[in-house]
């Protein structure tokens, strides 16, 4: 019924001119025009667009989410790009890699820490606080073990070398090479360590040391023992 009326309203309304209708909306009042003559779906758009003086924006419910914009073109803002972590260790972008690269790259590091280590010793000869002293002991422990780290790592690959280039030698010559076992070479190893700290007047702080470490790892598989 209220369809058939609406239709029945357009007819008449359809014969009026622009200023009738103008004049029948101020009457009435836009609200029931636009119900009348469009339906119920305008007059909800017609609310959500209403705004206090055409010169101001529109004002955007908070509860609407704004798109993403994706274009990126000059007079469009671009979206922000999401961030995600990158460990170059993992990273097939940052290249594979090569310990003697990497060496050769980094190999200023160690004159740094040779430099440090003359600061350190003529800071601490200079020092008389207790606290800073403690402080510069402490880095000259850790700059030493690291120097020595390297030391032994850099006799560890000069050793491997010579025993490739005799291998090759030998192969060169038609002669069979004797490879040692692992075991062979951690004797060794081991001995050629003991020899260096017997010259340097270490080697019973050394000994001290192992024994010290040995008892504690006896006394903590005993523990384990009693508790089983």
């Amino acid at each position: 019924m209220e369809d058939e009326e609406r239709i029945k309203i357009r007819e008449k309304i359809a014969n009026l001119s622009f200023e009738e209708l103008l004049k029948l909306k101020e009457q009435v009042g836009s609200k029931t025009y636009n119900k009348t003559i469009y339906g119920s779906s305008v007059t909800k758009k017609s609310k959500a667009l209403k705004r206090a003086n055409k010169n101001r924006p529109r004002e955007v419910s908070s509860k609407i989410r704004p798109q993403n914009l994706r274009l990126e073109t000059d007079n469009v803002v671009k979206a922000p790009k999401k961030h995600i972590p990158r460990d170059p260790r993992f990273d097939p972008l940052c290249g594979q890699y090569e310990e003697k690269i990497f060496k050769a790259n980094y190999d200023f590091v160690n004159d740094i820490r040779a430099k440090e280590k003359e600061q350190l010793e003529e800071e601490l000869k200079s020092c008389t606080d207790v606290n800073r002293k403690k402080i510069i002991k402490n880095l000259l422990q850790r700059t030493n073990n690291q120097l020595r780290e390297q030391n032994r790592k850099e006799k560890e690959e000069l050793k491997k070398l010579q025993r490739s280039s005799e291998i090759k030698e030998k192969y060169k010559r038609g002669e069979k090479p004797q490879f040692k076992k692992k075991s062979v070479e951690k004797l060794e190893n081991l001995i050629e360590k003991y020899e260096e700290l017997k010259k340097s007047n270490k080697l019973q702080k050394h000994i001290e040391k192992r024994s010290k470490k040995l008892s504690k790892k006896e006394k903590r598989n005993m523990g384990k023992a009693e508790i089983q």
